[in-house]
């Protein structure tokens, strides 16, 4: 089953361009904060190399790190937030947040819950994996995912989109993996910590699928909401 249920059309949400920026500016401020070179610092490296992908300005890239290690004198602090609860019809779902007023994005949250559940902390996170997830890309048709997997150090892999596959890792060992995989045949596309669902809901009709989409689709418009993680079969 899907490590990440990714709502329907966001890929076209994702051609804007200022979306992607803002989430991965604060992913970087927040990466930043222990330290601004890339070397040393694991967490700002991955998000670093998916800012590049994105194509991010470098004046951008630079401006978000330095005001993450403080080096501007900003005092605007992001905070990662994550709540859990249900989708309607019972679907698990984890979002994460960042934030830079917790009270304020709580509020709406809840708003954006109204038609499902939100849940206390661990009431649905026993319910999912706590995963690296890495996604790459074949560099030719022979290139083996199986193989790459146990040679990276991977835990498990699964078709990716669009001829992508994504492996699966131990927490502590994403970076080292994403480092590997390039040496047996996969560029990687992205890698960050998520989560797996263990017991996708599955058998929702057309209609349900419509209402728990619509939900997700209201859910990752909001400004705060950086991912999400949805207990969904295929």
């Amino acid at each position: 089953m899907g490590a990440q249920w990714k709502v329907k059309h966001k890929e076209a949400a994702a051609n804007a361009k200022g979306k992607i920026f803002g989430k991965l500016v604060k992913e970087i401020t927040i990466a930043a904060r222990n330290g601004a070179d890339v070397t040393t610092n694991a967490h700002l490296r991955l998000v670093v190399e998916q800012a590049k992908k994105a194509s991010m300005p470098r004046e951008t890239l630079e401006r978000a790190i330095k005001k993450g290690s403080g080096q501007l004198g900003e005092t605007v602090q992001y905070h990662r937030v994550t709540y859990e609860g249900f989708a309607p019809h019972q679907v698990p779902l984890i979002v994460e947040c960042v934030t830079d007023n917790i009270n304020r994005t709580v509020a709406e949250i809840r708003v954006a819950f109204r038609k499902g559940q939100l849940g206390a902390s661990g009431s649905v996170a026993w319910d999912f994996n706590h995963v690296g997830m890495i996604e790459a890309a074949p560099d030719s048709p022979d290139a083996d995912p199986e193989m790459a997997a146990i040679e990276a150090g991977a835990q498990d892999f699964e078709p990716g989109e669009e001829g992508a596959t994504l492996f699966l890792t131990e927490p502590s060992d994403l970076d080292a993996v994403q480092k590997a995989l390039p040496e047996f045949g996969f560029t990687v596309l992205s890698a960050k910590l998520g989560y797996q669902p263990k017991n996708p809901v599955s058998g929702l009709s057309e209609a349900q699928m419509a209402e728990v989409e619509a939900f997700l689709e209201g859910l990752d418009n909001h400004d705060d909401v950086q991912d999400m993680f949805v207990g969904l079969a295929g």
